[in-house]
Protein backbone atom coordinates (compact mmCIF):
# COMPACT_ATOMS: atom_id res chain seq x y z
CA UNK A 1 0.00 0.00 0.00
CA UNK A 2 1.54 3.24 -0.90
CA UNK A 3 0.81 6.21 0.81
CA UNK A 4 0.71 9.70 -0.74
CA UNK A 5 2.96 12.95 1.17
CA UNK A 6 0.99 15.64 2.24
CA UNK A 7 1.97 18.94 0.47
CA UNK A 8 2.55 20.99 3.29
CA UNK A 9 2.25 24.28 1.44
CA UNK A 10 -1.14 23.33 0.35
CA UNK A 11 -3.38 24.65 3.79
CA UNK A 12 -5.69 22.53 4.90
CA UNK A 13 -9.28 23.22 4.31
CA UNK A 14 -12.33 24.06 7.26
CA UNK A 15 -15.73 24.93 6.51
CA UNK A 16 -15.35 28.49 7.30
CA UNK A 17 -13.26 29.16 4.42
CA UNK A 18 -13.69 29.33 0.94
CA UNK A 19 -11.23 29.48 -2.19
CA UNK A 20 -12.93 32.57 -3.86
CA UNK A 21 -12.43 34.56 -1.10
CA UNK A 22 -8.40 33.63 -1.52
CA UNK A 23 -8.39 32.04 2.14
CA UNK A 24 -7.00 28.96 0.95
CA UNK A 25 -6.50 27.51 -2.87
CA UNK A 26 -5.23 24.41 -4.85
CA UNK A 27 -1.49 25.49 -6.51
CA UNK A 28 -2.36 22.87 -9.23
CA UNK A 29 -5.99 24.42 -10.02
CA UNK A 30 -6.04 25.51 -14.16
CA UNK A 31 -7.69 28.53 -13.10
CA UNK A 32 -5.66 31.19 -10.70
CA UNK A 33 -8.78 32.83 -9.48
CA UNK A 34 -6.97 33.93 -6.18
CA UNK A 35 -5.09 36.36 -8.12
CA UNK A 36 -7.94 38.27 -9.22
CA UNK A 37 -7.89 41.94 -7.71
CA UNK A 38 -10.88 43.06 -5.53
CA UNK A 39 -11.99 46.36 -4.81
CA UNK A 40 -12.99 46.26 -1.38
CA UNK A 41 -14.65 49.54 -1.26
CA UNK A 42 -17.23 47.49 -2.84
CA UNK A 43 -17.52 44.37 -0.14
CA UNK A 44 -20.53 46.60 1.69
CA UNK A 45 -22.63 46.60 -1.66
CA UNK A 46 -21.77 42.88 -2.03
CA UNK A 47 -23.48 42.30 1.08
CA UNK A 48 -26.50 44.15 0.30
CA UNK A 49 -26.83 42.88 -3.06
CA UNK A 50 -26.56 39.25 -1.47
CA UNK A 51 -29.31 40.35 0.87
CA UNK A 52 -31.76 41.86 -1.53
CA UNK A 53 -31.30 40.21 -4.59
CA UNK A 54 -34.29 40.23 -7.59
CA UNK A 55 -36.11 37.32 -8.03
CA UNK A 56 -34.24 36.25 -11.04
CA UNK A 57 -31.39 36.01 -9.17
CA UNK A 58 -33.10 34.02 -6.56
CA UNK A 59 -34.03 31.65 -8.67
CA UNK A 60 -30.96 30.94 -10.22
CA UNK A 61 -29.20 30.98 -7.15
CA UNK A 62 -32.34 28.43 -5.38
CA UNK A 63 -31.05 26.31 -8.33
CA UNK A 64 -27.75 26.50 -8.38
CA UNK A 65 -26.33 26.67 -4.99
CA UNK A 66 -26.20 22.45 -4.57
CA UNK A 67 -22.52 21.91 -5.60
CA UNK A 68 -23.63 18.34 -6.28
CA UNK A 69 -25.72 19.93 -9.30
CA UNK A 70 -23.02 21.54 -11.04
CA UNK A 71 -19.82 20.02 -9.97
CA UNK A 72 -18.62 23.26 -8.27
CA UNK A 73 -19.21 25.91 -5.98
CA UNK A 74 -21.36 28.89 -7.38
CA UNK A 75 -20.91 32.11 -5.42
CA UNK A 76 -23.31 35.30 -5.45
CA UNK A 77 -22.30 38.77 -6.05
CA UNK A 78 -18.93 38.29 -6.14
CA UNK A 79 -16.65 41.32 -6.87
CA UNK A 80 -13.81 40.98 -9.26
CA UNK A 81 -11.56 44.22 -9.79
CA UNK A 82 -14.45 47.44 -9.45
CA UNK A 83 -17.10 45.12 -10.41
CA UNK A 84 -19.77 42.59 -8.49
CA UNK A 85 -21.01 40.10 -11.10
CA UNK A 86 -24.12 38.34 -10.07
CA UNK A 87 -22.79 34.50 -10.42
CA UNK A 88 -19.18 33.10 -10.49
CA UNK A 89 -17.67 29.68 -10.83
CA UNK A 90 -13.85 30.57 -9.69
CA UNK A 91 -12.66 27.38 -10.16
CA UNK A 92 -13.48 27.70 -14.20
CA UNK A 93 -13.31 31.67 -14.02
CA UNK A 94 -16.95 31.17 -15.20
CA UNK A 95 -19.28 34.20 -14.94
CA UNK A 96 -23.33 34.23 -15.04
CA UNK A 97 -24.71 37.65 -15.74
CA UNK A 98 -28.60 37.94 -14.93
CA UNK A 99 -30.10 40.92 -17.20
CA UNK A 100 -33.19 42.68 -16.44
CA UNK A 101 -34.72 45.75 -17.61
CA UNK A 102 -31.59 47.78 -15.80
CA UNK A 103 -29.19 46.78 -18.10
CA UNK A 104 -31.23 48.45 -20.81
CA UNK A 105 -29.42 51.70 -20.66
CA UNK A 106 -26.14 50.00 -19.30
CA UNK A 107 -25.22 48.67 -22.77
CA UNK A 108 -21.56 50.68 -22.42
CA UNK A 109 -20.84 50.14 -18.82
CA UNK A 110 -21.99 46.19 -19.86
CA UNK A 111 -18.89 46.34 -22.75
CA UNK A 112 -16.44 47.94 -20.60
CA UNK A 113 -16.94 45.36 -17.84
CA UNK A 114 -16.95 42.15 -20.52
CA UNK A 115 -13.76 43.53 -21.72
CA UNK A 116 -12.35 43.26 -18.63
CA UNK A 117 -13.52 39.89 -17.48
CA UNK A 118 -12.11 38.76 -21.07
CA UNK A 119 -8.76 40.75 -20.17
CA UNK A 120 -8.70 38.18 -17.22
CA UNK A 121 -9.80 35.42 -19.25
CA UNK A 122 -13.17 34.80 -17.76
CA UNK A 123 -16.24 33.50 -19.53
CA UNK A 124 -19.17 35.82 -19.23
CA UNK A 125 -22.18 34.25 -19.58
CA UNK A 126 -25.37 36.47 -19.57
CA UNK A 127 -28.64 35.11 -19.19
CA UNK A 128 -32.20 37.33 -18.95
CA UNK A 129 -34.12 37.11 -16.43
CA UNK A 130 -37.40 36.80 -18.02
CA UNK A 131 -35.41 33.40 -19.57
CA UNK A 132 -34.89 32.83 -15.82
CA UNK A 133 -38.20 33.47 -14.78
CA UNK A 134 -40.11 30.99 -17.84
CA UNK A 135 -38.16 28.71 -18.68
CA UNK A 136 -35.82 27.67 -16.56
CA UNK A 137 -35.45 23.81 -17.80
CA UNK A 138 -32.99 26.25 -21.01
CA UNK A 139 -31.61 28.21 -18.46
CA UNK A 140 -30.39 24.45 -16.84
CA UNK A 141 -29.12 23.28 -19.88
CA UNK A 142 -27.38 26.37 -21.36
CA UNK A 143 -25.38 26.73 -17.53
CA UNK A 144 -24.52 22.79 -17.41
CA UNK A 145 -23.52 22.88 -21.47
CA UNK A 146 -21.32 26.09 -20.75
CA UNK A 147 -19.48 24.32 -17.57
CA UNK A 148 -18.85 20.96 -19.49
CA UNK A 149 -17.56 23.32 -22.82
CA UNK A 150 -15.57 25.42 -20.15
CA UNK A 151 -13.95 22.56 -18.08
CA UNK A 152 -12.99 21.08 -21.95
CA UNK A 153 -11.62 24.72 -22.72
CA UNK A 154 -9.98 24.17 -19.87
CA UNK A 155 -8.20 21.09 -19.86
CA UNK A 156 -10.11 20.25 -16.65
CA UNK A 157 -9.88 16.65 -15.18
CA UNK A 158 -13.39 15.08 -15.32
Amino acid sequence: MQTQKKNSSTPLRSKSKHPSRGEFWNPESLYPYWEISRNKLLTDRAKELRKAGNLSEVLFWQTFKDKNKLGFDIDRQVIIGNYIVDFFIPELGLVFEIDGSSHDDKVEYDAERDAFMDDLNLQVIRIFDLDIKKNMNRVCELVLKTIQKRKFALKFPS
